[in-house]
């Protein structure tokens, strides 16, 4: 299965040039409501307008130094590590919790200048905050002056009790199902494989897969604030982290305190809508690709689907001994689009497959799907899965895709088909109903929030920064545009959207809504 908004890119995309999913329903702003839009036991608790049980709210954190993980080798002297104790179910406080596992760089300019702690979410949802924040921290260097750059693993995800729902195994022989079906024999083969990972995360993660939406994970936030000792709430959201600052900023207004949002998903598309956006946000960015290599984009696509046509009939041989398949080509086109700096690296690749050689766009594909040289996957895509499908409410039927897949193949004539099928595939027969059509957002009364947009961001098209700015209210959604290429706007090379957000987040300056960085 494939999903495209994928945690932390911008420093994915990174690693590899150096070699290494939703609306308003339009309701009120009322800081109670569950931003699922139904009553929540939990409400009270979770607002704070009644006291959470003090278990919670005066465990003292120990910081310790940070373990290397499986996945990830242990990170600097400067780097701390401690476990939260969050309510496994917010309706119930005073219940069984799990623990969240932090990570944390005190500032560095001293007290006298520190404002508090920033907390980070790179997106995905299913993305590690742990093992990602140390990489990210150079490119966010001026702020840790001020601030205490603080990340976590949200519920469900890596340490935070991580969710794995396949084998290595079964993950890579899942490989050679067809995401693109074109038979009665492959639609059921698509559609029992899916069933078949819903059930296996229904086994790894047992009660914990009806609490790792993106409600509970917001109000771990809020607990996250308390314990840390903020009176208020800083936050740099990225990818899906904007649209779980969304609804954070929704649920508690009143401690929204410097909030930026870049890389901005539109809270106003339900499922099947994001697979739009995201249909015509890599098609928008391979266009740009083609450009700049000096070709047609209509022609450049045919050619690439061309490419993809002959894959599905007969996959590619790899100097790995695997074959390239039509999906894992797919993946591996997709991951160059998530910074321009891998343009190169996608002509490489490209070439190499008309050749008759698929090994670098399976490179590629592995490096999206956390494969390393040994066939161990990471589990960001089961966490995502497991998180989304219990936000979202929409499933949609075999009858209702084949419907669509026309408008899907219009908008993009290299992605639609998949992500068309995506929208089917991803939560078939899930074990748990979603809970939302789209979030709650809305937050009035709330300090301003920065919006960056990209023009050229493939997986969360630039259209969604306004459309968050709409939804969060008059006076709260404040839109800066950046005219560039690639998966968010920070610490792409934009001296203006990096001075902007420095100047908002280090001094509280809010710029002009509508300011544009070229």
């Amino acid at each position: 299965m494939l999903r495209f908004v994928r945690w932390a890119a911008a420093v994915a995309a990174g690693l590899l040039v150096a070699g290494c999913s939703s609306g308003s329903s339009g309701g009120g702003g009322d800081e109670g409501k569950a931003s699922s839009g139904q009553p929540s036991a939990a409400t009270s608790a979770a607002t704070g307008s009644a006291a959470l049980p003090a278990s919670l709210t005066a465990q003292k954190l120990d910081w310790s130094r940070c373990k290397a993980t499986s996945d990830s080798a242990a990170p600097g002297d400067e780097w701390r590590c401690a476990t939260l104790k969050v309510p496994l179910d917010w309706s119930k406080p005073d219940g069984e919790t799990i623990g969240l596992a932090l990570i944390r760089a005190q500032a560095s300019g001293g007290s006298g200048k520190r404002i508090g702690s920033l907390l980070f979410n790179f997106g995905g949802p299913g993305g590690s905050g742990v093992s990602t924040m140390p990489y990210y921290a150079s490119t966010v260097s001026a702020l840790r002056e001020r601030y205490d750059l603080v990340s976590w693993d949200p519920r469900g995800v890596g340490a935070s009790e991580g969710i794995r729902c396949r084998s290595d195994k079964d993950i890579q022989s899942a490989e050679s199902i067809d995401a693109t079906p074109d038979t009665a024999a492959e639609e059921t083969a698509y559609f029992q494989d899916a069933a078949a990972f819903g059930k296996g995360c229904e086994k790894a993660a047992g009660t914990l897969i009806a609490h790792v939406s993106t409600t509970d994970t917001a109000r771990d936030m809020d607990l996250m604030r308390q314990v840390l000792g903020d009176a208020k709430m800083h936050y740099f959201g990225i990818s899906y982290g904007t649209e779980l600052g969304g609804v954070y900023a929704h649920l508690f207004p009143k401690k929204v305190g410097r909030l930026i949002l870049d890389a901005v998903v539109d809270p106003t598309a339900d499922s099947v809508g994001q697979e739009k956006n995201q249909a015509a946000g890599f098609q928008r960015a391979l266009d740009d690709y083609l450009k700049s290599t000096g070709q047609d984009p209509e022609q450049g696509s045919q050619k690439i689907g061309d490419l993809l046509k002959r894959l599905d009939a007969s996959p590619l041989p790899t100097s790995s001994g695997r074959k390239l398949t039509q999906t894992l080509a797919v993946t591996g086109i997709v991951l160059p689009l998530y910074s321009q700096d891998s343009w190169p690296t996608l002509t490489s690749a490209l070439k190499a497959a008309e050749e008759g050689d698929g090994s670098e766009l399976l490179s590629l594909a592995d490096q999206y799907n956390e494969r390393d040289s040994s066939g161990h996957y990471g589990t960001t895509t089961h966490s995502q899965r497991v998180i989304s499908c219990l936000d979202d409410k929409e499933r949609p039927t075999l009858a209702e895709t084949k419907k669509r897949l026309a408008e899907f193949e219009k908008i993009s004539p290299v992605f639609g088909d998949f992500l068309g099928w995506d929208s089917a595939g991803w939560c078939h027969d899930w074990p748990v109903a979603g809970q939302w059509d789209t979030p709650e957002v809305s937050a009035p009364g709330a300090a301003p929030v920065l919006l960056v947009g990209n023009t050229g961001d493939p997986a969360t098209p630039y259209e969604g920064a306004r459309k968050m700015a709409d939804e969060l209210g008059k006076g709260v959604g404040v839109e800066l545009t950046w005219k560039g290429e690639g998966h968010g706007a920070y610490g792409s090379g934009s001296d203006c959207v990096d001075s902007t957000v420095n100047a908002y987040l280090l001094d509280g300056t809010v710029p002009k809504d509508g300011k544009v960085c070229s």
